[in-house]
């Protein structure tokens, strides 16, 4: 695809991956969180900004910075098993950051899944694990279907509720095709993440879809600050009679994987989002399945699959039917033709406080005007 080239260099920058990574790093150092941690750390907010999941990426950052510094979060550690039957474990996250538990059980999942042909592992204990698709891409890339899911704090009304109660409870599945392609479904159990509100807001929006949020009562608003000033999110489907309960039952099987499987904190127990008086206590669950144990020929079959789905004929010409995981990678695309992730301001200009807070040197941007001199550039 052709990397359309509408940037504005007075909205917009680019920042090489190298430059956000050392400054992630440099943060969670002052800290004193555990080196091996902060790496971890900064791999899964790098690729989130990357495939375009601005809403767990870098914005994140000081969440996790404010978890640690308060102790709410330890910064060493190591997570530990506290029961394992054949394909099956049960992890204490040992209350670490999130990514150093995931990590740790999806790598796990993964040797099970070689010696079982599935791998189930739930966790308790653990915090904020970013997206889940970097731990189910972890099994993709050992030619494994990989899924994860995790419960959040208590940020959605239940179809008919007044009352917030669940969490947006991602799911994901990724599976791998051939050469290189896959599906990759990594989506919460809302209409959007909570995290997508608040990027909205801080690039300015006023004005949000129906369906993605609701005020204080649970009452529907496309207010982004009314959202975000104590109301909360809207099951996947929003109202009812658009689908919402549909929704609701999927943030409760996500929260029955996790919370309820594993042994923590669940539902309206969960702290409130971005308070550090408690631990999260998050529940979360890892599953890794080896396609040889069943037909034959399963990436092929997948992107026999794929491909027919793609090539359906569109509704406009102009917008070409897709699968998940499509638009992460025409992002991907975007962002290796520029040699950086763009970023508008408004997204980054929060951390310049954590980087004044922390005494960490701000990172740099690249010049988008040298960037994009050539114009016949394109990416594959």
């Amino acid at each position: 695809m052709r990397v359309k080239k509408t940037f504005n260099e007075s909205e917009e920058i680019v920042v090489s991956k190298k430059e956000i990574r050392s400054f992630i790093l440099n943060c969670m150092e002052k800290i004193g969180c555990d080196e091996s941690h902060a790496q971890q750390l900064a791999d899964i907010l790098i690729t989130s900004d990357y495939r375009g999941h601005y809403s767990h990426g870098i914005q994140r950052l000081h969440i996790y910075v404010q978890d640690v510094a308060s102790g709410a979060c330890d910064k060493n550690g190591t997570p530990k098993i506290l029961k394992q039957k054949g394909s099956t474990a049960w992890v204490d996250g040992a209350n670490l950051l999130g990514p150093v538990v995931g990590n740790f059980c999806i790598k796990l999942a993964v040797e099970k899944a070689r010696e079982f042909g599935i791998g189930w592992v739930v966790a308790n204990n653990s915090n904020h694990f970013g997206i889940a698709g970097w731990y189910a891409m972890h099994a993709m890339n050992q030619g494994m279907v990989g899924m994860a899911f995790t419960n959040t704090s208590p940020c959605v009304f239940p179809t008919r509720s007044a009352q917030k109660s669940l969490g947006s409870n991602p799911i994901c599945m990724a599976a791998p095709a051939t050469k290189g392609d896959n599906f990759f479904l990594d989506m919460a159990s809302t209409t959007v993440a909570y995290g997508k509100i608040e990027v909205a807001e801080k690039r300015g929006a006023t004005h949000i879809p129906n369906g993605w949020g609701a005020d204080q009562n649970g009452v529907e608003t496309n207010d982004p600050q009314v959202v975000l000033g104590g109301g909360g999110l809207q099951p996947l489907g929003g109202q009812e009679a658009t689908g919402g309960y549909k929704g609701t039952g999927l943030c409760m099987m996500v929260e029955i994987m996790c919370g309820i499987m594993a042994g923590s904190a669940f539902g309206k127990s969960i702290r409130q989002w971005q308070t550090t008086d408690q631990t999260a206590d998050l529940g979360q669950c890892f599953v890794a399945i080896d396609p040889e144990c069943f037909a034959p020929g399963f990436a092929e079959r997948l992107q026999s699959f794929l491909d027919e789905t793609r090539n359906l004929e569109p509704l406009n010409e102009e917008q070409p039917v897709l699968v998940a995981g499509d638009p992460e990678r025409g992002h991907m695309a975007m962002c290796d033709e520029l040699d950086g992730i763009v970023y508008k301001k408004s997204q980054v200009l929060h951390l310049l406080k954590l980087a004044d807070n922390l005494d960490v040197a701000m990172f740099k941007a690249k010049r988008l005007n040298d960037i994009l001199a050539c114009e016949g550039n394109e990416s594959d």
